[in-house]
């Protein structure tokens, strides 16, 4: 599920800055993990998952040079954010078997309870997946 949000009401929980490269997504998987192991969240399968398609996605479509990652606990849920500098929204593609790229939000879709995007005042936007409980 897709949803367009202005506001976020859950309390951050934990924040790194990645420098944007293609190393990034392996970084942001490694810190995610760290932090569901220390707060004692269970399994990281699907929150590594996720971090690594939106890093990967805001250092291939994005000129943004350092990329904020956030995890947040809402209703005991685990949110990850990833912020980016531009205003276009992601797009996901419709499913192509020929195509060699592009699957990623649509996957990430199908695992989550639910994401969106809000923008940020100061322009760029969060790109923000709900894991399931």
């Amino acid at each position: 599920m897709f949803v367009v949000i202005n506001s976020n009401l859950a309390a951050e929980v934990g924040a790194i800055l990645l420098n944007s490269s293609a190393r990034a997504p392996e970084s942001a998987r490694k810190w995610l993990a760290d932090v569901f192991c220390q707060w004692g969240l269970g399994d990281d399968y699907i929150g590594r998952t996720v971090v690594t398609e939106l890093v990967t996605n805001v250092h291939t479509h994005t000129d943004t040079e350092v990329i904020p990652v956030r995890l947040l606990l809402e209703d005991g849920r685990p949110v990850v954010e990833v912020e980016d500098r531009s205003d276009e929204l992601p797009i996901v593609r419709d499913e192509d078997g020929t195509a060699e790229s592009g699957r990623g939000l649509l996957m990430m879709s199908m695992l989550v309870e639910e994401w969106g995007v809000r923008a940020l005042d100061k322009g760029g936007k969060v790109t923000w997946a709900r894991l399931g409980g």
